[in-house]
């Protein structure tokens, strides 16, 4: 990974307008699914139904809409080339030499590359659901020996990562990642959205370990089971919609990293 020739074909690619537009043309698509994400889990908050309040749910929700398939294909080329430039931000380290910045640019090209998947699969009239694959995963890797201290572990991480969140949004550091300042209202909507997909992500992170714990796979349901089991919780509503409109501004705030990003 690290060799001369393979660096330079790395950098050359990141480097490449193709690429640089396609990545801000994922973080676009990005904060289209976040908005989405945050309507339907406003639903869920105040109805019975609502549907899957994660990217399955939000493809779906563009599959059935007017011009539905056009931007799914558009969908699906941001997350690739989003993901490309995550693979030559890995190898190159071009914004970030630091090993850490290495290893979260390989973490982003494994989410991207599956939103890629994701997206393609209902572009191409299929669907699948993000909690299915979730505890297909989790039952799967608990059928390994060790499975459930690997699962724990994940959720720990997991956990880590939505704390990460938080602290990167209450702290502003998100504003690390672009060129210049966005304005003020991208920073707020920015500190809110990193802040409320922190704390989805604890709880998501907290499932993994409850279904390690119980040794039950069921219970790691991904997004749609974090938020649906903050609706369970004392006064769930009302916490679920401050989350949902956390989650709207996080994709506020993609509509300014799309334009803004270090890339």
């Amino acid at each position: 990974m690290n060799t001369p020739d393979v660096k330079s074909a790395a950098h050359e690619a990141g480097n490449s307008a193709i690429v640089e537009r396609g990545a801000r043309l994922g973080y676009a698509v990005s904060g289209l699914l976040h908005l989405l994400i945050a309507y339907i889990a406003l639903k869920v908050a105040w109805t019975s139904g609502g549907g899957s309040a994660d990217q399955s749910g939000a493809l779906a929700t563009l599959a059935s809409s007017s011009g539905g398939p056009f931007i799914l294909w558009v969908t699906v080329v941001g997350f690739a080339l989003l993901a490309v430039w995550q693979l030559t931000e890995a190898i190159t380290g071009a914004h970030g030499a630091e090993p850490g910045d290495r290893v979260k640019a390989l973490g982003k090209l494994v989410a991207y590359a599956a939103l890629t998947w994701t997206a393609f699969t209902f572009a191409t009239g299929s669907s699948t659901s993000s909690g299915g694959q979730t505890k297909d995963f989790t039952a799967s890797l608990m059928g390994h020996t060790g499975g459930r201290l690997l699962v724990g572990a994940l959720g720990v991480g997991v956990a880590a990562v939505g704390g990460y969140h938080i602290y990167k949004g209450w702290k502003k550091k998100f504003l690390e990642d672009l060129t210049e300042h966005p304005g003020n209202w991208a920073v707020q909507a920015g500190r809110a959205g990193y802040v409320a997909k922190g704390v989805a992500l604890i709880v998501v992170g907290g499932l993994f370990v409850v279904a390690a714990v119980r040794k039950a796979p069921s219970e790691a349901t991904g997004l749609d089971g974090g938020l649906r089991t903050l609706r369970e919780a004392p006064a769930g509503s009302v916490l679920l919609t401050l989350v949902a409109v956390g989650l709207a501004a996080f994709g506020v705030y993609c509509g300014a990293r799309a334009r803004y990003a270090r890339v």
